[in-house]
């Protein structure tokens, strides 16, 4: 828990690392900015959304979906960010 990695030096997260390695890559740099565009798009129809809110693609863009709204839906984050999971707690 976020405690845990206050109190141990060891479990803290080094988030300059996380960038350079994964975050700051040019593939994730161009999905943050598409994850981006798509909430931008929502909200010009929705109006503001709360920041506890997602903008879901129905169609996941890895899976070929786009950001037309047709395919944006507002979701809770805690619903947009869980995956559905088979009996042996692996992704399906």
């Amino acid at each position: 828990s976020h405690k845990n990695q206050t109190r141990n030096p060891s479990l803290a997260r080094n988030y300059k690392s996380e960038y350079k390695n994964y975050q700051g890559q040019p593939k994730q740099i161009h999905n943050r900015s598409m994850r981006n565009q798509a909430r931008r798009a929502e909200e010009k129809v929705v109006g503001s959304l709360p920041s506890s809110t997602d903008v879901d693609h129905r169609k996941p863009l890895i899976k070929g979906g786009s950001n037309r709204l047709s395919n944006l839906r507002p979701r809770s984050a805690s619903s947009n960010r869980s995956f559905a999971r088979t009996k042996t707690a692996r992704m399906k």
